[in-house]
């Protein structure tokens, strides 16, 4: 019994059971065969309906609650929200089973882009519970069991669709009971007692909520650096000081750094939410003021804006090639296969020792152009083997470039700002794929044909291409790099490569 308490205690607790939810709540074997579904007969929609009015929804509802739903995040500290997107995740399934129609096919996808926004909770979740030490390794062990669970899914999909051992709807079923196991696990996650914004530890006045240091929850301070003040000396020297000591045991910063470091110590006292935003907005033009990190975010929130399209309408793309009413679907095999060959392209990156500082951009650039040329085959080829392929190279190179990406932008940021900018360009990716969902998706835009659609996605990829080649063209000659890698601990770099995994914008 003592060694159970001994070992709830420990970090390794709270990141299993993270990652027995992350594995089942995304074990979705239905997923890689939602447009066969409904546009067969078990909902008889049109691939019209399908694309051009239900699939929009859930870009407008993840966007009009991500930030609510970021805040309410660390408000809640986490587990409610990890719990609350459980139980909506319940809610989705059960409705793609027992409903009908387009409005209701809508409330499904408004339901799921509440369930993706809610994605924020599991990513930030476990740093709460760890000490800095184990960030690294946690981080690892919940990302590949995310990344397990979308690939056991698709195989398993696979399987029961080309041997026909269930039917859509028993699938369905089937995966309402994982969803359920991942509900009681989400119970039973520990509680944290800090977060990012509203409940930080009490700096200030040296204070803790209420646990020793040394506790799993919290983390130890760092030691100060010859040349840099303690919090105690900025305490003391609160008008004359001009250095900011931080996470990440930064040297020396600006006055306005030194300033944030100050606004942080009574927000900490405060926690009000006047104060939190007013933080945010700080915090978000000091981390943006770098003219590199603006490019790479730039590309990032461009990238991912298509990615995101892509991924969602392909189904949609593969029903026109080949419709599923005359050919068995290898839909599951294919996206198995794709996380499979994305995940090795973005570990493999690491072992790189390209100097990406200078080369990065060119990169980007050389690659997008691969991207758009996978995208215009599959449109053009008219075979559903070609498309297939081209899908996985599209998806592998993806996340090969967005692990880059995050390299060069995690270089400089600590934790914290580190979340603040990945979560500022999911929203810009966000708001570019409205504006391209309602202009050329929805029925009340253009409606495009889904050939259409991947023709000018194909054409957004190839000016993304020209414009970062260029750019990084004229970084190789004429520039120096301007962002150095200022981590000396490895373990929050290396980081970066496993949230470069993040898989986004699937549809249910």
């Amino acid at each position: 019994m003592e060694t159970l308490k001994r070992w709830m205690r420990d970090w390794k607790y709270p990141t299993s059971l993270l990652c027995v939810y992350g594995f089942f709540s995304t074990v979705k074997p239905l997923e890689p065969f939602l447009i066969p579904f409904l546009t067969g007969p078990d909902k008889n929609l049109t691939i019209e309906q399908v694309t051009n009015q239900i699939f929009p929804v859930w870009t407008y509802s993840y966007l009009a609650v991500l930030v609510p739903v970021f805040l309410l995040t660390d408000w809640l500290r986490y587990k409610p929200v990890v719990v609350f997107q459980c139980l909506i995740l319940f809610a989705t399934t059960a409705m793609i089973l027992w409903c009908n129609g387009v409005p209701e096919m809508q409330a499904v996808q408004f339901t799921y882009g509440v369930v993706t926004s809610c994605d924020v909770a599991y990513f930030t979740y476990i740093y709460s519970m760890v000490e800095l030490k184990h960030y690294l390794k946690a981080t690892s062990y919940c990302r590949t069991a995310q990344l397990l669970g979308y690939t056991v899914g698709s195989v398993l999909g696979q399987v029961l669709v080309s041997f026909e051992l269930m039917s859509y709807n028993y699938i369905l079923v089937f995966t309402l009971v994982l969803t359920g196991v991942a509900l009681i696990t989400s119970i039973l996650l520990p509680m944290p007692k800090t977060s990012m914004f509203f409940h930080q530890r009490k700096r200030a006045s040296g204070e803790t909520d209420g646990e020793e240091q040394g506790h799993v929850g919290t983390v130890k301070p760092l030691e100060p650096e010859e040349g840099s003040m303690t919090e105690v000396d900025l305490q003391s020297n609160d008008q004359k000081g001009k250095v900011e000591v931080d996470g990440s045991k930064r040297q020396q910063e600006t006055m306005e750094g030194y300033n944030d470091c100050n606004s942080n110590a009574k927000i900490s006292k405060k926690g009000g939410c006047g104060d939190v935003l007013h933080r945010l907005w700080r915090d978000f033009l000091q981390c943006f003021s770098s003219r590199t990190l603006l490019i790479w975010s730039v590309w990032w929130a461009l990238a991912t804006c298509g990615y995101n399209q892509t991924v969602n309408y392909v189904q949609s793309l593969w029903e026109h090639v080949e419709p599923s009413s005359n050919f068995t679907v290898y839909n599951g095999g294919v996206e198995a296969f794709s996380n499979l060959f994305g995940a090795a392209a973005a570990y493999g990156i690491g072992f790189s020792s390209a100097d990406w500082s200078r080369w990065g951009e060119m990169a980007l650039g050389t690659l997008s152009a691969l991207e758009g040329g996978a995208l215009f085959t599959m449109v053009f080829s008219g075979n559903i083997w070609v498309c297939y392929c081209g899908y996985i190279i599209f998806k592998s190179l993806y996340m090969l470039l967005i692990t880059i990406a995050m390299f060069q932008i995690a270089a400089g940021l600590n934790m914290e700002r580190y979340a603040l900018v990945f979560g500022a360009n999911t929203f810009c990716a966000l708001v570019l794929q409205t504006i391209i969902t309602s202009v050329v998706v929805d029925s009340s835009g253009l409606g495009l044909d889904i050939v259409t659609q991947f023709t000018v996605y194909g054409g957004y990829f190839s000016v993304i291409a020209i414009v970062f080649f260029l750019r990084g063209l004229y970084t190789a000659i004429c520039q120096k790099p301007e962002m150095e890698t200022q981590r000396e601990n490895p373990e929050e770099t290396f980081k970066a490569e496993d949230d470069a995994q993040i898989i986004t914008g699937t549809k249910f």
